[in-house]
């Protein structure tokens, strides 16, 4: 059980198939990930499973645990303890005592459930990780737009700004915490105010955007009310719906179509290959109204948090 060695050993990290092993290589070179945040379980030279965390450019700790892998050749009762044996020894070295390890994402098939050696698979991974402490938070989908999907025309029922600043939008994402469908948001709710939540989100997520902020738009009524807003932009990966939201009051309206194919047209009028976007399996509006306007779900994603 040990980190990898630098960029030399990323053949041998990559022997577990997975989508990500492609990025490995750009992400060492631009800081968003670490050999010593890269960790792998080895039988001589037999890879048997892996860890891998994730982190934005220049910060000291790890954001997401994004990479967890084991050897589906073993038996079950030994895959599952090499991969808590190795999730153990990776967060002993890589966080402090008593530090709360950050969340694990991983993209699964949609019919990760009627796929037996899917299902298998998966479900081996969250075995390891609940043995660890961690607990399912959601499973979201994820889903994508490709240019050329004809978008609805505008209906005139809203009109649609730039956001004037960053007290704007923390302000709007504040207020439509209320009620809110979202797994993580209700579970930062528990542990904060809705203020320090927005605000949360907004450092971790929509302050680290490339794009510029002037893609941001703010949907509202003819008389200038706020009704909703979304926040395309592009991630280090690829074009986003980033953050999409109608307000509590204006909800049940069916707004939330006019803000997601004006965020969605603002993408596609830069000449972007796809759009990418995620809602909770659980959040039916929301997902309905992403496949209303043209997004397919590609994949799900499985999110696990430590306590």
């Amino acid at each position: 059980m040990r980190p990898i060695d630098g960029p030399r050993e990323l053949a041998l990290f990559s022997r577990l198939p997975y989508v990500l092993n492609e990025e490995l290589s750009d992400d060492l070179a631009a800081g968003r990930r670490r050999p010593e945040w890269m960790w792998v379980a080895l039988r001589g030279d037999h890879l048997l499973a892996r860890a891998a965390w994730w982190g934005s450019a220049g910060e000291d700790e790890p954001f997401l645990l994004d990479i967890f892998d084991i050897d589906d050749k073993a038996a079950e009762r030994e895959r599952v303890d090499i991969g808590v044996r190795l999730l153990r020894a990776a967060m002993a070295a890589v966080f402090p005592p008593g530090a709360r390890p950050p969340e694990y994402n991983r993209s699964v098939p949609p019919d990760w459930r009627e796929d037996g050696a899917a299902g298998r698979v998966v479900g081996d991974r969250m075995r390891a990780l609940e043995r660890t402490g961690a607990r399912l938070l959601v499973e979201r989908l994820l889903l994508e737009w490709r240019p050329g999907t004809p978008l609805p025309a505008p209906r005139g029922r809203l009109a649609f700004r730039p956001v004037r600043d960053t007290e704007e939008i923390l302000a709007l994402m504040t207020r439509v915490l209320d009620g809110t469908l979202d797994a993580h948001s209700r579970d930062d709710l528990t542990r904060m105010t809705p203020r320090e939540a927005a605000a949360g989100h907004y450092g971790r997520e929509l302050a680290r955007y490339r794009s510029p902020r002037e893609w941001w738009r703010v949907a509202t009524l003819p008389d200038g009310e706020p009704v909703g807003f979304v926040t395309p932009a592009r991630n280090d990966y690829n074009p986003v719906i980033g953050y999409l939201a109608v307000l509590p009051e204006h909800r049940g309206n069916g707004y939330i179509d006019d803000i997601l194919a004006e965020g969605t047209r603002i993408l596609g009028e830069q000449g972007v290959p796809r759009v990418r976007a995620a809602t909770d399996l659980g959040n039916t509006p929301m997902a309905r109204a992403f496949q209303r306007i043209g997004y397919v779900t590609f994949e799900h994603r499985i999110c696990m948090t430590w306590s």
